[in-house]
């Protein structure tokens, strides 16, 4: 069976489905403040990595987990439905099946936690 990174197209597809991402978040303002003063080119470098590891491809991550990846931002529920929204629809945009749309969806639910530091 495929992997959910082989699903949606591999490394090409995660690339382009984080500059899409991106291009949504930094114009969502539910969102958009916590990247005011990001490197966004380093950002989309680490995002790129992490989603190819939690999408099953080849891991080449090396950063902090969820919990302390996000504890110091004071993130709550309208902040993390919007980057769920933000990238459901950069993959539904990109032609993903709503399969494998919703298998993410699933992913980012179950670390919801940790961002949110509960």
């Amino acid at each position: 069976m495929s992997t959910l990174y082989e699903r949606i197209g591999g490394e090409a597809a995660v690339d382009r489905a984080v500059d899409l991402f991106y291009e949504k978040v930094i114009a969502d303002d539910r969102i958009s403040d916590f990247f005011e003063n990001l490197d966004m080119f380093a950002q989309a470098i680490k995002q790129k990595k992490f989603l190819t590891m939690v999408f099953g491809g080849p891991s080449d991550y090396s950063g902090n987990d969820m919990r302390s990846s996000h504890a110091h931002l004071g993130l709550d529920n309208v902040h993390f439905e919007a980057v769920v929204e933000n990238l459901a629809s950069t993959l539904r945009e990109l032609g993903v099946a709503q399969s494998d749309i919703a298998s993410v969806a699933a992913i980012a639910e179950s670390v919801k936690a940790d961002v949110l530091n509960r």
